[in-house]
């Protein structure tokens, strides 16, 4: 019996005894469903994650409400289970809801029993960090980064092999949220320190840790590219690649999507190194994973599929092919018109962005005074 198997056989068992008994056993209900969530969203099924750890997140409100003692740390534990499986989903602004929620209960929590709850809430800091950063809130994201790493600093301290992964992950955050803020050598610096504990990790467990390390050799290749550091960036690209291949071609449904980012990625360092055409290949194959992921949940991935267009438009530009890449531009700046519309805090600086990008192929094809319609738009937007 496989995992899944497992835990929805525990689930049914918990639904039967507390059908009969529910004082005695919904909570046993709720841990199970939240398992359930887990292995659900681990395995790309993310409906239907989302649905188990809604009636987690109902059944712990329930027994908070009746003894808080108890069950406050199990709601918090949900409700940034929740978070995750809202954000996967593309509802940002519902993740933030609950993740502020699970980050306020943890902070009562650790208050009283900071051995006990620190490392909660410097996971739950981590999730903050990256719900508040996709909303566009990015000094906000940034305090509660900072405080996540100082909270396993500490926690690494006295027992690294506990928390040593919660450090590595809260460093990559860290090291985008730096580059984000034009901090390049920090950036690379916290990317570098990921790396190294992913790769000790990921030595003695490969099969928990390799997803993780191809994150962080992602994370730190855009870090040297800022440093225009671009044999070393492209090194570390391929090293994530690679990683990311053997893993889609055994989950591609959780996995297909981290390929098309490091592949995004991959071909701005090809790009940067003169290597045109194969950056051509590397963003060709990026925007088909993303359109087959946005055509499943548009919602999620319209955002990356944008993203790689507009790589895609740069590309062909680079190669001649200045209708396609025009072509490319536009539906990148209609996806990011629609987006905006919806969130314009999360996606208005992409707006931009798409719409300057848009500007450079009109003016490639003589067509200046759509282009300074395109950049003029860009203005107002930021």
């Amino acid at each position: 019996m496989d995992s899944l198997e497992a835990i929805v056989e525990s689930v049914n068992l918990c639904r039967q005894f507390a059908a009969d008994c529910p004082a005695a056993f919904n909570a046993d209900l709720a841990r199970s469903l939240n398992n359930l969530s887990h292995s659900l969203r681990e395995l790309g099924h993310q409906e239907d994650a989302l649905k188990a750890v809604l009636e987690a997140v109902n059944l712990h409100r329930q027994l908070a409400a009746d003894c808080p003692s108890a069950f406050i740390a199990n709601l918090a534990g949900s409700l940034n289970n929740l978070s995750c499986s809202v954000g996967r989903l593309g509802r940002r602004e519902d993740a933030l809801e609950a993740i502020v929620e699970s980050v306020d209960l943890y902070r009562q929590l650790a208050a009283d029993s900071p051995a006990a709850f620190n490392p909660e809430l410097a996971r739950s800091l981590n999730n903050l960090s990256y719900c508040l950063y996709g909303l566009g809130c990015r000094e906000d994201a940034w305090e509660a980064i900072v405080e996540s790493v100082d909270l396993f600093r500490q926690l690494t301290a006295d027992c690294p092999a506990a928390f040593n992964p919660g450090l590595a992950r809260s460093l990559n955050n860290l090291a985008r949220r730096l580059a984000d803020l034009g901090f390049r050598e920090d950036a690379s610096e916290a990317a570098l320190e990921a790396v190294n504990l992913y790769r000790q990790l990921a030595a003695d467990h490969p099969a928990a840790f390799n997803p993780h390390l191809a994150l962080s050799l992602n994370t730190l290749s855009c870090g040297l590219c800022n440093l225009k550091h671009q044999e070393d960036a492209l090194e570390a690209i391929v090293e994530s690649v690679n990683l990311y291949r053997q893993l889609a071609r055994d989950h591609s449904a959780v996995f297909n999507a981290d390929l098309a980012w490091s592949l995004n990625s991959l071909s701005r360092c090809l790009g940067e190194l003169g290597r045109q055409e194969n950056a051509l290949e590397a963003i060709e194959e990026s925007v088909d994973l993303c359109r087959q992921l946005a055509g499943d949940h548009p919602a999620a991935f319209n955002p990356d599929l944008a993203l790689s267009l507009n790589g895609l438009s740069r590309s062909l530009g680079e190669l001649g092919s200045q209708e396609n890449a025009l072509e490319a531009a536009l539906e990148a700046v209609n996806l990011h018109r629609q987006l905006a519309a919806n969130c314009p805090s999360a996606f208005n600086a992409h707006l931009a962005d798409s719409l300057h990008n848009l500007a450079c192929h009109l003016l490639n094809i003589g067509r200046q005074e759509d282009a300074l319609e395109a950049e003029q738009e860009a203005a107002e937007i930021c």
